[in-house]
């Protein structure tokens, strides 16, 4: 039985849901150097199986891509939750499938469905009522980073589903080029912001092989080829399952929800069954 492209994606989300207790692991490695670690590791992992190089424009596309998916993305996503908390950087994160929407109808004309738009409302509520805990605190350059990042994500998924794949390369190569841009791209702003690389312990390898390989070169590759068989706003739908992979673990980890937790749960299921209905016909005919 073949499965379905979104339920393939899905694997990416949650795996990126595990990625919390992995940087557990590799402390004091700072976040940002971690993320410029596994981009770079997993786009070069991925390089050397399929060895091709971009070509022509691809050179600028992949550039690009890598900048906003990753590069831009992780680290205004970091700052974002030094400042305001994993909690509301999440609920910030939670806005990206609302804004794909806002721009398909703003720039491409394309009416949102009204099972996106619930979706989208539905799995934004139930984030916040996942993560926000009652001391939230915002400030100015954390809802600015929030929103940076929120933008990067949204910009890149429209991009990667506009230009779809380059003529004779595979989902993997263009993954592999993503990474590798946004690893290189990343490793000054973590010098910046998480000084020097501390030395890897040997307990600390195979956490780090985890994030490369599994929660990076296989979690993106198995995404972007989400992306590019479905749509970016169904694929943004699957992001929640990131923190509610996050909060399962912990309930494995003898956590105890509280009521508006189970009901932010229910929201975020909810949420992804509405976004993996099919779309109408009509709308895959509006360009």
């Amino acid at each position: 039985m073949r499965l379905s492209p979104l339920l393939i994606a899905a694997a990416a989300p949650i795996s990126w849901g595990t990625s919390y207790i992995v940087l557990e692991h590799l402390h004091p490695i700072g976040p940002t150097s971690a993320a410029a670690l596994r981009a770079l590791g997993a786009g070069l992992l991925l390089l050397l199986l399929v060895r091709q190089w971009p070509r022509g424009e691809w050179w600028w596309k992949s550039a690009l891509l890598g900048a906003l998916n990753f590069s831009l993305f992780f680290s205004t996503l970091f700052i974002s939750a030094a400042h305001l908390g994993g909690g509301l950087a999440a609920t910030l994160g939670a806005l990206g499938p609302l804004l794909i929407l806002a721009f398909n109808h703003a720039v491409l004309g394309q009416k949102p469905q009204r099972t996106a738009l619930q979706a989208g409302v539905l799995g934004l509520a139930g984030v916040a009522l996942l993560v926000l805990s009652p001391g939230a605190h915002a400030d100015l350059i954390g809802l600015l980073t929030g929103l940076m990042s929120v933008v990067a994500a949204s910009g890149g998924y429209l991009l990667a589903g506009t230009w779809n794949t380059p003529p004779g390369a595979s989902v993997l190569a263009l993954t592999a080029w993503q990474l590798c841009w946004g690893g290189v791209l990343l490793l000054p702003v973590a010098w910046w912001l998480d000084g020097p690389l501390p030395p890897l312990m040997p307990a600390q390898l195979p956490w780090l092989a985890y994030l490369i390989v599994v929660g990076t070169a296989l979690a993106y590759a198995l995404w972007f080829r989400g992306i590019r068989d479905t749509s970016p706003v169904q694929i943004s739908l699957l992001t929640r399952l990131s923190p509610a992979t996050a909060i399962a673990l912990d309930l494995l980890a003898g956590r105890h929800l509280g009521g508006p937790q189970w009901v932010g749960l229910g929201f975020i299921t909810v949420s992804v069954l509405l976004g993996a209905r099919p779309s109408p016909p009509a709308q895959a005919d509006a360009h």
